[in-house]
């Protein structure tokens, strides 16, 4: 048995005693970025594990596999020594409990942000350090939906904690045996939202909106109900004449039923509309603004001084209505 150490630049593994490369000279004990590996027979086969730059973990595992060997005990080689973080989000995104979440094409567009700074690296060499590298990268970084904007702290936490669930997910399956993320604290986030929709500015919404949008703005407004659940809405949820919406828990996303009022402008709206059947879709326009395309959409307003405002998108209409629409709706103001 021996430990191993790999030469950075022609990748021959030299014993560790070594201070050049045998194959190439390079001088192996000023370097950082040594790769330590073991090396060892079983039943005269000869094996060889790649540990990573961490000789204290390469002299542990050294140990184990010796006092193994002097057991005639079977050796079980580490899925981290020979698994990169690409592999294990790959076998993540298949899993049939993940493919079932709502948020699973969200959890696919943080994995390609988090992909290009990690997935090369063995996941014994991924360490925490690296995840805090990663945050500030990130924070520097461009936002998608917005270039002119940094990339938000909320969205840098999302992508973090779904790296923490995929290493535990990978730890309860035998594909890692550590997170090295589960330490990593999270940004404390400014959740914040003082910004609210006032009546001049809804109107001017309206305005400026396209006929097909303009009803699920409307129902956006008077209900705050989620973007989600305006796209899924059915017929059969709509009941014009008691004057709700039903929401059962299987809809929503927090697993909660509601009934939700409907006002009159709403009441009158879809009275208006052609209805389908129960299961038909209420707006027509799902299939153009689903998913992140929708989450784009947004309408800029002028005051009267042409002066431009904060743009809304349809998200956040629900976001800058919530802490005063019912109040506005049901006080008379917008009889």
């Amino acid at each position: 048995m021996a430990l191993l150490v790999g030469c950075p630049q022609c990748k021959r593994r030299n014993p560790q005693k070594e201070k050049a490369c045998k194959g190439c000279g390079f001088l192996l004990a000023k370097h950082s970025g040594r790769v330590w590996w073991i090396d060892y027979r079983v039943d005269g086969k000869r094996e060889r594990e790649r540990i990573g730059p961490n000789k204290a973990a390469a002299e542990q595992r050294y140990r184990e596999v010796k006092s193994l060997i002097t057991e005639g005990r079977h050796i079980k080689k580490s899925p981290e020594a020979r698994t990169t973080f690409k592999a294990l989000a790959q076998w993540y995104l298949t899993l049939p409990e993940v493919k079932a979440k709502r948020s699973y094409k969200r959890d696919k567009e943080l994995l390609a942000k988090l992909l290009p700074h990690l997935g090369d690296f063995l996941l014994k060499d991924i360490t925490p350090a690296m995840m805090e590298e990663y945050k500030l990268k990130r924070l520097a970084a461009p936002s998608g939906l917005t270039p002119d904007k940094l990339t938000a702290l909320a969205t840098v936490n999302r992508e973090v904690t779904l790296l923490k669930t995929v290493f535990n997910k990978g730890i309860r399956n035998e594909k890692a045996e550590r997170n090295p993320a589960q330490l990593v604290r999270l940004l404390k986030e400014n959740n914040e939202r003082n910004r609210l929709l006032s009546p001049d500015e809804y109107i001017r919404l309206l305005a400026a909106s396209s006929e097909k949008l303009k009803p699920i703005i409307k129902v956006e407004f008077y209900t705050g109900m989620r973007q989600g659940d305006i796209l899924n809405l059915t017929w059969g949820q709509v009941d014009i004449k008691k004057g709700f919406i039903t929401l059962r828990p299987e809809d929503t996303k927090t697993n909660e039923g509601r009934l939700i009022p409907l006002a009159l402008e709403l009441v009158e709206m879809f009275k208006a509309m052609p209805r389908g059947c129960p299961a038909c879709g209420s707006f027509n326009t799902r299939a153009r603004l689903s998913g992140a395309r929708f989450k784009r959409l947004s309408i800029p307003l002028k005051n009267q001084q042409g002066l431009k405002i904060v743009p809304f998108t349809i998200g956040g209409i629900r976001l800058a209505i919530t802490g005063g629409w019912q109040g506005m709706i049901f006080s008379g103001s917008w009889q």
